[in-house]
């Protein structure tokens, strides 16, 4: 029976929710070659190292924080990406407990960071990112000068942000949208179906 990959991320937001706390698993994220002088049209290779038998998903952070579901290997190594035009721009495989994620033609819309998920436990794991971006280019150094806003001067080099605490957010909006609003309107369809049926019986 095919399964969507969009169920398959559905049921593993299902179990992991609300609890995505980035527990430690034994996941480790590496390519086999230098990637810090990547270029366009290059190919990119990765690797997750593990110590389960139990499917991965292949998640792809973009440079504006946005997660992207790109596949999922089950145990027995068969792969379901998020649609068909991932599937023809990425390769995914899995040996032992090893599973495999190639990029065919690096473009600057994959640069971000690759995160390797497994569901173990009803809980998603996820491994340490894996950075992936384009050599960066020279610019002019700018100079930020403080804004003034309601009196308060605020310098906006002060202001870091957090990548922990985005992916958090970015994650419990994905349960939110993809797990609890769903659940939240069939318990409603249920309760519309069975305030019916009482009416009919009534009647």
């Amino acid at each position: 029976m095919d399964i969507s990959p969009a169920l398959l991320l559905l049921l593993a937001l299902g179990f992991c929710c609300p609890g995505i706390y980035g527990q430690s698993l034994d996941i480790k994220v590496t390519s086999p070659k230098d990637i810090t002088q990547l270029q366009v049209g290059q190919k990119l290779q990765l690797e997750c190292q593990t110590d389960k038998n139990s499917g991965a998903f292949w998640i792809h952070k973009d440079k504006r924080g946005t997660l992207h579901f790109i596949v999922f290997i089950n145990s027995v190594a068969r792969t379901t990406f998020g649609n068909q035009r991932t599937a023809t721009r990425f390769e995914a495989s899995k040996h032992n407990t090893n599973y495999y994620l190639a990029v065919k033609s690096f473009t600057p819309q994959d640069e971000g960071n690759y995160f390797c998920v497994m569901n173990f436990n009803q809980m998603l794991y996820f491994s340490p990112g894996q950075p992936a971006f384009l050599p960066a280019t020279t610019v002019a150094p700018t100079t930020c000068e403080p804004t003034t806003k309601g009196g308060k001067t605020e310098d906006p080099n002060l202001k870091t942000p957090d990548p922990e605490r985005r992916m958090q957010e970015n994650l419990e909006h994905f349960c939110l949208t993809f797990f609890w609003m769903p659940l939240l309107g069939l318990c409603l369809l249920l309760l519309q179906l069975l305030a019916t049926t009482i009416v009919l019986r009534q009647r």
